[in-house]
């Protein structure tokens, strides 16, 4: 096909579940691409020589070679495709920010709408699952090296660090503390963005590469990163637990009941399973008015989550205006379709409670946005005198979360910075020689797929690290 035919095709939309009807469950509200559709939408790619698209993934995927594997309707080759560069695809096309990576570079979007990649690989990686259990069933694990990797943690950088290095031939074990594999895919996104049987199915997959995985295991108390090394006998760690630890504003009123973070929250209703009412026992505090504080994915998540579990209003508040909000732009669309009612330029100064210690309301001033800070957005700056309450029930602090001290408390040899993240090197390599550390417990509260690049990269610099260890013992 003809690059001017390619222009003329018109970018697909997404089938979706209807607004008033998924505010009712929990399942997913993207409902995926046919194949006449994903077709369609791949035949828009003018497979550029130059392909930018592929500089803006933090994994690397070959991206105009699986799209054109696609537009000619095989997806077998474009699933092969995108497992050799991606561990998780089925898991990145439904919640990689594309439209801020990939997709801004695509050179369609100068003039017009860029191709949906992440649409597409969301088709590829569905339709490999559906037919085959996993996505790359050809993939096969070379001869062993003989070396044993720690990988600490299960979320996306560590699940993807591992898939590489059982590519290469190591002995890969995955060290879970929590009793389910899949950090924040399991236990703070929300099942309508991404279900549970994609992540158990991707990591099936890996488990087909000889990886292992063990929970309930607390690196820092049940096992030290000396412990592995001194006495499970591997050869090198990676650490990519994550920064789990909530933040919250330290205003009047936080110890009332009612008050969540985003973290417990989410954790309550995902990964122990609350949403599955009748199913699960779990308890999860919810109200007829629930407010939101926080302007990210991890805040759209709660609010959503909270407006079908029956809140109504389920209030978003932020203290920016919308340009500002770095959440995707897809859940904002959503969350507003649903119902949400968004307060910006709005901040909370205090909780207030009744006489038996239970929330009763929220109170806020109202915001202006004055001279731009170190992000670049312009800092909201309290307008005196505007000072208003939220009558609620329930309050849901979303707005952020830092690293957890267990790791370094217990490797004091491991450097980190003023925050208490993990410092390391251009080969992710920390000060302790042979640990390794990637994703959030290095960047702060970032993106799953800049932790997947993480974990990439890391595989690769783990390998170039054991290989010149055996230089220097063979010599």
């Amino acid at each position: 096909m003809k690059a001017s035919e390619r222009l003329k095709i018109e970018r697909v939309e997404m089938p979706e579940q209807e607004a008033a009807e998924r505010i009712r469950n929990f399942e997913e509200v993207n409902q995926g691409l046919q194949q006449e559709l994903a077709i369609r939408e791949a035949q828009r790619c003018l497979q550029c020589k130059n392909a930018k698209c592929i500089e803006g993934c933090p994994v690397r995927v070959r991206i105009p070679e699986f799209i054109a594997a696609v537009a000619d309707g095989n997806f077998e080759k474009a699933a092969e495709v995108l497992k050799q560069s991606n561990a998780l695809p089925a898991i990145c096309g439904r919640v990689c920010p594309q439209e801020s990576q990939c997709e801004a570079l695509c050179v369609r979007a100068v003039r017009d709408r860029s191709v949906a990649v992440g649409w597409l690989e969301r088709f590829v990686a569905d339709w490999a699952l559906r037919r085959e259990g996993k996505v790359g069933a050809s993939v096969k694990p070379p001869q062993r090296k003989g070396k044993k990797v720690a990988v600490v943690g299960s979320g996306p950088g560590g699940l993807t660090c591992a898939g590489e290095l059982a590519k290469m031939g190591y002995d890969v074990s995955i060290f879970e503390a929590l009793h389910e594999v899949g950090g924040v895919l399991v236990y703070g996104i929300p099942e309508f963005r991404l279900p549970k049987r994609i992540v158990h199915a991707e990591v099936e997959a890996l488990k087909q590469l000889g990886v292992e995985i063990e929970t309930n295991v607390i690196i820092g108390k049940t096992l030290t990163i000396d412990e592995l090394f001194d006495e499970e006998g591997f050869s090198a760690v990676f650490i990519a637990s994550g920064a789990g630890l909530p933040v919250f504003m330290n205003i009047p009123g936080e110890n009332l009941k009612g008050v969540y973070s985003s973290n417990e929250f989410l954790t309550r209703v995902n990964l122990m399973r609350a949403y599955r009412f009748g199913e699960y026992s779990t308890p999860v505090l919810t109200g007829d008015r629930v407010v939101v504080v926080g302007g990210g994915n991890t805040a759209m998540d709660s609010v959503r989550t909270a407006r079908r579990l029956g809140a109504d209003p389920a209030v978003l508040v932020y203290r920016r205006s919308r340009e500002e909000m770095p959440a995707r732009i897809e859940e904002v669309k959503h969350a507003e379709e649903e119902g949400i009612q968004f307060e910006l330029l709005t901040n909370p100064v205090r909780i207030l409670g009744d006489e038996k210690g239970w929330v009763k309301g929220l109170e806020c001033v109202r915001m202006q946005l004055g001279e731009r800070d170190a992000s670049g957005r312009r800092r909201p700056v309290p307008i005196e005198g505007s000072n208003f309450v939220f009558d609620c029930q329930v309050v849901i602090e979303a707005i952020g979360t830092r690293a957890n001290p267990l790791i370094t408390q217990t490797t004091p040899d491991l450097a980190t910075n003023k925050w208490g993240y993990i410092e390391i090197d251009e080969n992710n390599m920390t000060s302790k020689p042979g640990v390794f550390a990637g994703g959030d417990i290095v960047r702060g509260a970032a993106t799953v797929i800049l932790a997947m690049g993480d974990g990439k990269q890391t595989a690769a610099s783990i390998d170039q690290y054991l290989e010149s260890q055996n230089g220097k013992q063979g010599s």
